[in-house]
């Protein structure tokens, strides 16, 4: 099944794991640190209290990157301020769809071999020539997608553990990339 079929199938609690996992993963580029979005990870799984959680992660990233943040950082920082307050399947439903495209555009530009695909064809399910940091990152969302899917709540876990692989090879990239322009 497509990543675009998938995000249509999820239900609210997967949308919203969703776009949580598409920000966790790039949140290196606002200088967050690998806990900073747990507040809203836990709320997923005790149907806790998001927009408690998010008020403070917001808070915490706030001015974490400087005004001429780059194009990838200005897609998280995108991703962070369209988050939903309420956590209701109409409110995350584009908002995980939204932060899809930008993790995947991120990827993109942080890719030194990308291409200009076009990532709806890709998120459709045509990947060939897709550049290998676009191609992982669409695994790991449709990893994530799947596993909500098929284990509910129990897939939290899993769905976690896929955005911490996807976030230390993001901040990989990022500091390669910073060494590289000093």
């Amino acid at each position: 099944m497509s990543l675009v079929e998938l995000i249509a199938q999820a239900d609210e609690r997967g949308l919203a794991a969703s776009g949580l996992a598409c920000l966790d993963r790039c949140v290196p580029l606002l200088g967050g640190d690998d806990e900073v979005l747990r507040p809203l990870w836990a709320s997923l799984a005790d149907t806790g209290d998001w927009e408690t959680g998010l008020k403070a992660v917001r808070d915490r990233l706030a001015g974490s990157a400087d005004a001429a943040e780059d194009e990838a950082a200005a897609l998280a920082r995108r991703m962070l301020d369209a988050a939903p307050a309420a956590r209701d399947a109409d409110g995350v439903r584009g908002w995980a769809d939204a932060c899809s495209v930008a993790s995947l555009q991120i990827h993109r530009l942080l890719d030194p071999g990308s291409d200009d695909a076009p990532l709806d064809a890709c998120r459709e399910g045509r990947t060939e020539g897709v550049p290998p940091l676009v191609a992982a990152e669409l695994r790991r969302q449709v990893t994530v997608l799947e596993v909500l899917a098929g284990h509910g709540t129990a897939g939290l876990r899993r769905a976690l553990e896929v955005s911490v692989e996807g976030r230390r090879v993001l901040r990989a990239v990022v500091s390669r990339r910073a060494r590289g322009t000093r």
